[in-house]
């Protein structure tokens, strides 16, 4: 049996749409978590098949946080080819079928092959 607040706007009859906004942003708020802390041969180990990638040619899936609010964010990954890493500015180019995006190295949090 489901609870009533899992479909708190389903049971109740009279709900303001501010207070339906603020329900759903306290909802979303629930899942946006922490920037997880990395140990530094992770980190190299993410530099290393980064680059391997670059050089050969192959596709990676890229996991990393993206901030949302205060110190809070949520985790994305993307899938897709990388095709330069700046050096200078400490970003990654994630080339996909459908997009490209620059990725911050600070915030990479898993690397795949």
């Amino acid at each position: 049996m489901a609870k009533k607040i899992d479909n708190l706007f389903g049971s109740s009859r009279f709900v303001l749409p501010e207070q339906r906004e603020l329900y759903l942003q306290m909802k979303e708020d629930d899942k946006l978590v922490p920037m997880p802390i990395l140990e530094q041969d992770e980190l190299a180990t993410f530099d290393y098949l980064l680059r391997d990638a670059q050089q050969k040619e192959k596709a990676v899936s890229i996991t990393w946080w993206r901030h949302k609010k205060d110190e809070l964010g949520t985790i994305c990954t993307m899938w897709g080819a990388v095709p330069e890493i700046n050096a200078n500015t400490r970003k990654v180019k994630l080339l996909t079928v459908e997009d490209v995006q620059w990725i911050n190295m600070e915030r990479i949090i898993d690397v795949s092959t």
